[in-house]
């Protein structure tokens, strides 16, 4: 990357923004293009500069934060987002990512981490604050072992990798898969492989134990 981050920050509080302009000024590689206090002016001013990063407070007092990352990644899709929050629960973070969001850090974050999430939002990685990435890992535990017990896996695959899984279910190869389907072996391959990922096994044998097991073979 070449010049200097551009940068959009955005947050309804005065002094938090006063702050976090004056730090991000000491650091001789991002450039704060505009400061904004609501999410409709954050959005116009993504349009106007298309930022490399916009720092995003979580709660913004026009909008709900997720429509404007939304409106965010529409006006400058170029534009990484970094929520920034004081709210340590994990609810968010997964409709803020879906939304367009790198990243999710607290307000609490060290100035220099601060800086260093910046950088990585700007070279396109992401940063979880390990807090939040914690109780996310815990909500994502407990939520596959209700699905293990529910039997539930196969509800996140699709139309298509039902298909190829009611294949191997019926102990057909790869390229027998690819004539039935009529679709090439890679890409048989690449279903299989997001299959036994999705359902969590190990081999083919257990996904066609799994689809029997499940009543999702066809007769």
């Amino acid at each position: 990357m070449t010049g200097k981050i551009t940068l959009i920050l955005a947050d309804d509080h005065a002094m938090v923004r006063k702050g976090l302009t004056a730090f991000l000024a000491t650091a001789q590689d991002i450039e704060v293009m505009a400061v904004a206090e609501c999410g409709a002016e954050v959005v116009a001013d993504a349009k106007k500069y298309a930022p490399d990063v916009v720092l995003l407070d979580l709660f913004m007092p026009d909008q709900p934060a997720v429509e404007t990352v939304r409106q965010i990644k529409t006006v400058s899709p170029r534009s990484q987002i970094v929520m920034v929050t004081s709210h340590e629960g994990d609810e968010y973070v997964v409709p803020m990512t879906q939304a367009g969001a790198i990243s999710y850090i607290l307000k609490d974050t060290t100035p220099e981490d601060l800086v260093g999430t910046v950088r990585k939002a700007a070279a396109g990685e992401s940063t979880l604050s390990p807090r939040i990435a914690k109780a996310l890992v815990t909500v994502v535990t407990q939520a596959r072992a209700a699905k293990v017990q529910n039997g539930q896996f196969h509800a996140e695959l699709t139309d298509r990798e039902m298909e190829v899984l009611q294949c191997i279910a019926e102990g057909l190869s790869n390229i027998n898969i690819s004539t039935r389907l009529n679709i090439s072996e890679k890409t048989v391959k690449s279903h299989v492989s997001n299959i036994l990922s999705k359902l969590y096994l190990n081999d083919r044998t257990q996904a066609a134990i799994y689809a029997w097991r499940q009543g999702i073979v066809k007769k």
